[in-house]
Order: C-alpha cells, then structure tokens, then sequence
C-alpha cells in the first residue's frame, strides 16, 4: 500500500481531535451559562477568540512546518490541545477561560487546522488530490460536529469541567500515533508523490505571499472562504444548540442533530472532493454557498423533529464541501508547493468570519432575545458569497509553474 495513505489516516485523526476540541464553546454554552452565570454574549467572546486564534495559526503553522517539518509540529498541536483544555477546566474567572481555551487552546489545535490538509494533499499526491483533501475537509469538520454529542452528553450528565478533562486525556492519546505514523514528504520514505513522478523533497517560495496579496484571486478566496468560516462554524458550531433550546428541543436532542449533521458532512465533503476532480471548482463554490444561504433562511423555521431532521442533512451535506474546491484553487492559482501557505493566509480569513459570526450572534441573542436576525444576515452574505466565487480566474495547473 502506498505510504501516503498512512500519512492520511493519521493527519485524520489529527484533524478530528483538534477541530473537536473546537466545539466545547458551543457544546457546552447551556452548562456554562448555568453553572457560571456569564451571559451568552460573554461566553460567546470565549469561543470567538478561539476561533480566531485558531485561524491566524495557520501562517505560522506554515512557517513551522517548513522550518521543523509536518510531524514535529502536528504532535505539538495534539499535546498543547491537551495541555490548556486540562487546564480550562480548571478555570475560575472569565478571563482565565479566554486566555487558556480562547486565546492558547485556539492557538494549538489551530497550528494543524488548515496547514496540515493543504500541505499533506499536494506534498504526497498529484492524483486523487480533490478526494483527498475532501477527506481531510470531511474529517475537521466531523471531529467539530461529532464532539458536539461527546461533550453535550458528558457536561450534562458530570459537568462541563470534567467534559473538558475527558476531551483532554482523549487528545493526549491520539498524539502517539501520529508521532509514530506521521512522515514529511514521500522522498523520506523514498517513493514520488501518488499518480507524480519521483522529486526533491517539497520548498515553499518565501517571497509567495508578497505577490499573493497583489492577485484578486487571493483576496476573492479570502472574502468567499471568511463567509463560510461565518456561516457554518461561527453561526451553525458555536450557536446552534442554543438556537435549539431556545425553540423547546432538549440539550442532548440537539447535539444529537448536530451529530447526524457530521454524517452527512462527511458524505457531502467526500462527494465534494471528487467532483473537484472533475468539475469546475467555482462552480462548485457558487452552488455550495448558494445553497448554504437558502439553509440559513430556513433555520430560524426549526420548531419540531422534522423540520430539524431536515435541516441537519441539508446543511450537513453543504458544511464544509467548500474546502476541497477551495484548496484546488489555491494550488492552482499559486502553485503546488505554495498551496499550504496560501490556504494557510485564506484560513485564517475563514476563521476571521467565524469569530466575527460567534460573538456578533451572541450579542444578537441577548439584545433581541433570539437568533433570527443573526441567521438571515448569514443567509444573505452566503448567496452573495456564491457570485463573488464565480469571479476568481482560473489559470489552470499546467500554466500555475510557468506563471510563476
């Protein structure tokens, strides 16, 4: 079996413990409020911070990457993840919460967030590289939706203090076999990339960005990409079980939905790899967002078991399947090599969006009393998302290396 397949199975794990560690805010907000009496606005800044955080990781991760290589640095991640959600839950003050799982939890799970699928795709595959950043997409946006269950159920049942401890001890585990298991490049193990010739180990072009931000395909994938961070984790991740509550369904009910909602993330996000193989990707984004803003116009409608259903196979299906025609683009506008470090810098505007969107809603539920608002200026900007990707020129792979 080729190697790199290896190297996949354990950035998955990678990415499903450190993403996870991102839905504890809104897992578990409900326990928070009760058990602190912060206000919703308060705790959103929490996950906001985080949020953000975890984005503007990315350019650094990147730098990281290059300098101790991909191994070193995701088995860094995992134990920092780890280490400052232990000590969360042994917060005592609001601002201790902000600095240790906004500020320093967002900071560790984020060096491997986006950096790590962008750099694993094009470093170890020519072919198969949309399904396989379709796995890696699928795979952090589950670990997001999948933990929802894990600490709605524990924080419930035992406290959102011994929620965060088990999430801990689970991600402390996890490091092990990506140190064991995880390699930089395929010249390490002495094979060329998957469907690609044999070649030097990877070099990043350090001047990349200085010309990126001179291209309007950066900032067109910069400004689509921050509306989906907005939309799906800032809106849908941190805000949804609140959302729920607020219309008479039960805690668990609603992290259960947001679970079934992973699901069908990861059919829809594999689906979207695939087709990025073979479909115009801006195309792809124009009816993903498009399709998104439809969802969001709907959500504030929620008020029984159906119509939840409904909506957590919908917008499931459309969560994340942004990503892999997202990272097509960037490999093909700024070439293979760079894509880790360009999508790195398009990430963090990603997670801009979605701390933006976290706290904006918080505040729009403690000021009007619910999220309607909130959820309709989301719906809106996603549609208008979807023209804006239509825009982004395509140069094309085999013109990408003589471009630049």
């Amino acid at each position: 079996m080729f190697y790199g397949w290896i190297v996949v199975a354990v950035s998955v794990v990678a990415l499903v413990m450190t993403s996870g560690s991102r839905a504890a805010p809104g897992a578990l907000l409900v326990e928070m409020e009760r058990d602190t009496e912060w206000s919703t606005a308060q705790l959103s800044l929490v996950a906001s911070v985080g949020l953000l955080v975890y984005g503007l990781s990315g350019p650094v991760a990147g730098v990281l990457m290059r300098r101790f290589g991909i191994r070193a640095v995701t088995t860094m991640s995992l134990s920092g993840a780890a280490i400052t959600m232990w000590i969360s839950s042994r917060a005592t003050s609001l601002w201790m919460l902000i600095v240790m799982f906004g500020l320093l939890s967002g900071l560790a799970a984020g060096l491997i967030a986006s950096v790590l699928a962008a750099t694993v795709a094009n470093r170890w595959f020519v072919e198969r590289r949309g399904l396989v950043t379709g796995i890696f997409g699928a795979s952090t946006s589950a670990g997001l939706l999948l933990f929802f269950p894990i600490f709605t159920s524990i924080g419930s049942s035992s406290g959102w203090r011994h929620a965060l401890s088990v999430g801990a001890v689970i991600t402390v585990i996890c490091a092990f076999p990506v140190w064991w298991f995880m390699r930089d490049s395929p010249a390490q193990v002495g094979l060329a990339p998957y469907g690609g010739a044999p070649e030097p180990p990877p070099v990043a072009d350090r001047g990349i960005m200085r010309r990126a931000v001179k291209r309007p395909e950066f900032w067109l994938l910069a400004a689509t990409f921050m509306v989906c961070g907005g939309t799906s984790n800032g809106l849908v991740g941190q805000h949804f079980i609140a959302h729920a509550t607020d219309h008479g369904f039960a805690e668990v009910t609603a992290a259960n939905w947001l679970a079934v909602m992973g699901v069908f993330n990861f059919v829809g996000t594999l689906a979207s790899g695939w087709l990025t193989d073979r479909i115009d990707p801006r195309r792809l984004l124009f009816i993903y967002y498009s399709f998104r803003g439809v969802s969001l116009f709907l959500l504030p409608l929620v008020h029984d078991r159906l119509s939840i259903g409904v909506f957590a196979v919908l917008f499931g299906l459309d969560y994340i399947a942004t990503v892999p025609p997202t990272i097509m683009l960037c490999a093909e506008a700024f070439g293979r090599n760079n894509a880790g470090i360009v999508y790195g810098w398009v990430f963090a505007a990603h997670q801009v969006g979605a701390a933006a969107a976290a706290w904006g809603a918080g505040i729009v539920r403690d000021e009007v009393g619910g999220y309607g608002w909130a959820f309709s200026a989301g719906g809106g900007i996603a549609i208008a998302a979807g023209m804006l990707a239509t825009m982004i020129r395509r140069p094309g792979a085999r013109r990408t290396a003589a471009i630049l």
